[in-house]
């Protein structure tokens, strides 16, 4: 075999190579892609059973709160009335977060460019902590929600200092929750707690098959 003809096995091979390459690299793009969709499409349930629940809460609550601020503000008991309130509007603003998240996992399309369905997945991840956040700062109020105006009178020293042992708890708790749930933290056991099921795992696994991907692709690219 002369010089001519190696070059020409050298170029032919290296040709089916890259053909091998792009097959294997579109065939895992595919693969990818449907098995994120299925994982996204794991979350729709409890995502919307959670969005249903909380709108019935949510309004059902506010009705109440409204005829009382309207119609009984002055006979209502100030500490349910106030810790309520609270709880509505945070538990309000959770409810668009949810409806941010069902949107953005209707809108991923299995045709989607990775970088583009990657993007949609970070923001599934960052408002899924944030989420996390606000709703863990419902704690305090749900120490303060049956406090009364006759333990102003009417409650021993002993009483008042469980009390605000077990509030104080609570507080320092959702202060604490509210800024440490953050990614960098995924790995620690109280994270793993809190994050573990429906609305988490199948995130990250899809966020962990891509990049799988795009290591695949670079790696790829740099051999060739």
């Amino acid at each position: 075999m002369n010089e001519l003809e190696l070059k020409k096995l050298w170029q032919t091979t290296n040709e089916k190579l890259e053909e091998s390459f792009v097959i294997n690299s579109k065939n895992t793009e595919d693969i990818t892609r449907i098995t994120v969709h299925n994982f996204l499409g794991s979350m729709k349930p409890i995502k919307i059973f959670t969005l249903l629940v909380g709108i019935i809460w949510v309004g059902l609550g506010a009705i109440i709160l409204s005829h009382i601020y309207f119609y009984a503000f002055s006979e209502a008991n100030k500490f349910f009335l106030f810790s309520a309130t609270i709880q509505i509007l945070l538990t309000a603003i959770a409810l668009w977060i949810y409806l941010y998240q069902l949107i953005t996992i209707y809108q991923v399309d299995i045709t989607d460019p990775i970088l583009k369905t990657q993007k949609k997945l970070a923001g599934l991840k960052i408002s899924t902590l944030w989420v996390t956040r606000i709703l863990f700062l419902q704690l305090p109020v749900w120490t303060t929600f049956w406090w009364h105006e006759t333990m102003l009178t009417d409650w021993n020293l002993l009483q008042w200092a469980m009390t605000v042992i077990a509030t104080v708890l609570f507080t320092y708790v959702a202060i604490w929750l509210f800024f440490n749930i953050k990614y960098e933290n995924r790995n620690k056991k109280w994270f793993k707690l809190i994050f573990n099921g429906k609305e988490w795992t199948p995130l990250m696994k899809s966020i962990e098959l891509l990049e799988q991907v795009e290591e695949y692709k670079t790696d790829k690219n740099a051999s060739t």
